[in-house]
């Protein structure tokens, strides 16, 4: 018995301390990564969406082209189109293109931006070289899951994808979600592209904090992921290292 509760309180310990370490150390600095404090409190096209928000995350990154530069490849994202510029195994079945895509320059209101074969974020505004902003709810996913099943496009075709369909279908009852991308020209002729994701989720208390937890940080890293991928398309160089912090502009 004093083994094991020994090895109770080592484990327990171990997992306090790995706490400790995500909210004191990892957890800052993922949050803080691309943030402008002013940025933060800009009103953006599609906040209207999410009117009370569970959580927001606003992020940008400075590009060095004008913002007619940066629009064409924010415009044919998704699924089976350009990608998502982000970690392709997880969320795309092939490489996201380093190319514009002239068969994907034109998206309108109300159309779909395809995250998998069978559904993905409704379109709500574009406002060209300006603001794209998507929208996704329960009510909408389970529509296109429906839909998806009867014709035989349920099948998700990655690992990240099957994952993510799974945890949409039994993990939130009711759930919305708006992602913004906002293009904001410079004085000196470069674009910050800010992107803004607002979602409200069910409940409250420990559990919904720790899921709100996993998933900020997972939509951090991989909104990081992206908008490194488009400046680095954009641009045609190399993405800036961890150790070149990208510059905040007001």
């Amino acid at each position: 018995m004093r083994v094991v509760r020994g090895l109770l309180v080592f484990i327990f310990g171990a997992i306090a301390a790995a706490g400790a370490a995500y909210f004191l150390v990892i957890r800052p600095q993922v949050k803080a990564w691309g943030a402008d404090p002013l940025e933060a409190e800009l009103p953006l096209p599609g906040d209207g969406l999410i009117p009370d928000p569970s959580a927001t995350e606003t992020r940008g990154i400075t590009i060095e082209a004008p913002p007619s530069a940066v629009w064409p490849w924010l415009v044919q994202m998704g699924f089976e189109r350009a990608g998502w510029y982000s970690y392709d195994q997880l969320d795309n079945k092939g490489t996201s293109s380093s190319e514009i895509r002239p068969e994907f320059q034109h998206i309108e209101q109300g159309e779909i931006m395809p995250t998998h074969p069978g559904g993905g974020f409704r379109v709500e505004i574009v406002e060209p070289e300006q603001a794209l902003v998507l929208y996704i709810d329960t009510e909408l996913a389970g529509a296109q899951a429906a839909k998806a099943e009867e014709e035989g496009k349920a099948e998700l075709p990655t690992v990240g994808l099957k994952a993510t369909g799974a945890f949409g279908r039994t993990a939130l009852p009711d759930f919305a979600a708006s992602w913004a991308f906002y293009l904001r020209p410079t004085d000196d002729g470069r674009t910050r592209l800010i992107e803004r994701f607002r979602a409200r989720t069910p409940g409250q208390g420990p559990a919904t904090a720790v899921f709100g937890e996993i998933m900020g940080t997972g939509i951090v890293l991989m909104t990081r992921k992206q908008m490194l991928g488009i400046k680095q398309r954009v641009e045609g160089g190399a993405a800036p290292t961890e150790s070149e912090p990208e510059p905040v502009m007001a």
